[in-house]
């Protein structure tokens, strides 16, 4: 028996979850939920550990807490701050963490932070408390979010690293980085692991540095004179982070980055990309002579909703780009991206303006 299975859970076990599930009142997605309960019933079947029972048990709580906080704000786009605890208020790096936040906010967008000290106060002091999501960590020598956080009460507090690490990342459509420590280092890498093994839906992800400092620059040295030439990664895997010391910079490739392309689903093989506006003809056919080598067959095309798309009804109003993309090409999307959001036919560009 394959491990995670629940085919050792007798019928009339599945059978009773599935009425307890109906007599909850639940209406929607019964599966996952039944999926959910019949997992801790093979937990306790599988006579597991108390300690795998307890972080189980803690991690799921924790979830749930974190979904219910972010639930309310499901429509507004988020970025994620990561930056040092440690970092002093009168820090031109503190600075910067706030300008940022407020530059965004003025935009509608919300920040998420660790809900600590450092940057993370002062992302949510440039942002205020009303466009402020906090998911802090219980740590002995930092128990309590900051008073930003903690005036808005839009905060939930995690006792795991994981836990909390998906929540910082799940509802964010960008993320800054502001130079920190282990911690901060661990987020940046994170993120950029995800992206290069498409892990993660493409995001805008920026290296922000104080006035002529020199932290992120010293990171893209290590890049160019040790990763590359030992081949480990690709010589563009870095391509699709910005690395900036300007505030209205950092703001503008976060919010650029949406200003065409708008979310992306696969369907079987082939990869939706769904847009703002329609690309004309003859801008398809220069995607096509620049980004074939992408593809695993065909061409970039134009095309309606497709079937799936349609009986989830999700996004159908959008134009569509529909590519068989190569797998193995998955972390050059944002090159893809880029492009599309450059198109004349994109809001704010030539044909728009017009």
């Amino acid at each position: 028996m394959a491990p995670g299975s629940t085919a050792s859970i007798p019928p009339e076990v599945t059978d009773a979850l599935r009425t307890v599930i109906a007599e909850a009142g639940i209406t929607h997605d019964q599966d996952l939920i039944a999926r959910i309960l019949a997992t801790g019933v093979g937990l306790g079947l599988d006579d597991s550990d108390r300690l795998d029972l307890k972080i189980t048990s803690a991690a799921l709580t924790e979830m749930r807490a974190a979904f219910q906080l972010f639930a309310p704000f499901r429509g507004v786009p988020k970025v994620t701050v990561f930056g040092s605890a440690r970092t002093k208020p009168e820090s031109m790096l503190y600075r910067q963490a706030s300008g940022v936040a407020q530059a965004l906010a003025e935009r509608g967008w919300m920040v998420v932070t660790g809900a600590g000290p450092g940057i993370m106060q002062a992302a949510a002091e440039g942002a205020g408390p009303e466009r402020s999501l906090g998911v802090s960590i219980r740590l002995p020598f930092e128990e309590k979010p900051n008073a930003v956080i903690a005036a808005s009460a839009n905060n939930v507090a995690m006792k795991y690293f994981f836990t909390r690490k998906l929540m910082l990342v799940k509802e964010s459509h960008g993320f800054v980085c502001v130079p920190g420590g282990f911690g901060t280092l661990d987020e940046m890498f994170e993120l950029l692991t995800l992206q290069q093994t498409g892990k993660a839906e493409p995001v805008p992800i920026v290296l922000l540095d104080e006035p002529g400092g020199t932290f992120w620059a010293g990171l893209q040295h290590y890049i160019d004179e040790h990763l590359i030439p030992a081949g480990v990664i690709s010589p563009d895997d870095f391509d699709r982070v910005l690395v900036t010391d300007s505030v209205d910079a950092a703001a503008e490739a976060i919010t650029g980055f949406w200003r065409n392309y708008d979310s992306l689903r696969w369907v079987g093989s082939h990869l939706v990309l769904r847009l703002r506006a329609e690309p004309t003809d003859d801008e398809v056919d220069d995607l096509n002579e620049r980004f074939g080598g992408l593809l695993r067959a065909g061409r970039i095309e134009k095309r309606d909703a497709m079937r799936p798309e349609r009986e989830d009804d999700d996004k159908v109003d959008l134009p569509r780009l529909v590519l068989d993309l190569d797998q193995f090409q998955v972390g050059d999307l944002y090159r893809l991206i880029g492009a599309i959001n450059a198109l004349g036919s994109a809001p704010g560009g030539r044909a728009h303006a017009k």
